[in-house]
């Protein structure tokens, strides 16, 4: 981790020490997963249309795909299967970044980018 990161980590938590994060507009709510924000207002409507009748784009399906695997990583026992789920999370993971690289769309995913030709040369 670089300073800035472990500086922010430690103000984090200090604020949530103190009770900051305690009032904050919608504490207790449930999260909206409908967030639209990374989709073009002119294409929000039309997909909205696609997602009710059931067509997800390829990088929505691989996100679905990610979580799921997640989720099944931190419910595995058997360390041998989760070494097999770690490496199927990471095969979606390249092929996430690659599509939105191709789509020239920022995942903040930096430290992707350092390894980028390790984990293709390790996995392929």
């Amino acid at each position: 981790m670089d300073l800035f990161t472990i500086l922010s980590e430690q103000n984090i938590k200090k604020a949530y020490e103190n009770g900051e994060f305690d009032r904050l507009p919608g504490f207790g709510k449930p999260l909206n997963l409908e967030d639209e924000s990374s989709i073009p207002e002119e294409l929000r409507m039309a997909h909205r249309i696609m997602k009710n009748a059931g067509f997800l784009t390829e990088e929505n399906a691989l996100r679905k795909e990610m979580l799921r695997i997640e989720d099944m990583i931190r419910d595995c026992e058997d360390q041998l299967e989760q070494e097999g789920l770690k490496k199927d999370l990471n095969e979606k993971l390249l092929k996430f970044n690659g599509l939105m690289s191709k789509k020239r769309i920022n995942t903040n995913s930096s430290i992707f980018k350092n390894y980028e030709h390790k984990i293709e040369k390790k996995l392929l």
